[in-house]
């Protein structure tokens, strides 16, 4: 006997840890499967919301946001390569030259959403983290985003005329508002069931245990 789950995963495009944290929570359900169904849905969730679309440098972000060194954060890049690794996501081993800003990419994840067949949502999200953080791709870029849409096997005239426009924009905002007044401040946040949360990109054994004692009601 399965037990159904809802899980909102709450992250941004431009988060590394939250491409980790995706790859160990599908790995956990996979593991789990023979006890868990889950119906994942992507929520929005932006680290630098003042990002302007040109970018900005990714170590000079990090040292302004953070007051982390150059050492250090070769240090981190190395621990999410190989955490990454363990996961099945390759990350450029160069790592990313900027950031950028990632509204857009979330209005076409919600549109995904809203729209989108089946899968297509968790596919569109998949190309987003391997642009961004494979390839390291201007995730501000109309044309990089529509080719995760064509990837993910969205209609792209459809999403051309959403980049085009300002629509789910609101939508967007609203529920980025909605996790950060419920205490939502630092992503991937993994929430089950509207109830139970998961911070930070866990070992995929971490997720499976908590899906296990969520579904068997122990939590």
């Amino acid at each position: 006997m399965t037990t159904s789950l809802k899980i909102d995963f709450v992250s941004d495009v431009s988060c590394p840890w939250c491409a980790v944290g995706l790859g160990a929570l599908e790995e956990a359900l996979r593991a789990a499967s023979d006890t868990v169904q889950a119906e994942l849905h992507f929520q929005p969730f932006e680290l630098n919301p003042q990002m302007p679309p040109q970018g900005q440098d990714i170590g000079e972000h990090l040292t302004q946001k953070y007051g982390s060194t150059p050492e250090q954060q070769r240090q981190i890049r190395d621990t999410i390569r190989q955490r990454g690794a363990e996961v099945g996501f390759t990350f450029n081993p160069d790592g990313r030259g900027r950031i950028w800003n990632t509204f857009d990419a979330h209005r076409l994840l919600h549109l995904a959403a809203v729209e989108g067949a089946p899968g297509q949502q968790a596919a569109l999200k998949k190309a987003l983290l391997a642009a961004c953080h494979t390839r390291s791709e201007a995730m501000g870029d109309h044309a990089v985003l529509l080719a995760c849409a064509r990837e993910a096997g969205l209609d792209e005239a459809r999403a051309r005329a959403v980049l085009a426009s300002d629509e789910f924009a609101a939508e967007v905002r609203e529920r980025e508002a909605f996790y950060t007044a419920n205490g939502i401040h630092s992503v991937p946040a993994v929430i089950i069931n509207e109830r139970h949360l998961i911070s930070g990109g866990q070992p995929a054994a971490v997720f499976e245990q908590a899906l296990r004692r969520i579904a068997a009601g122990e939590v």
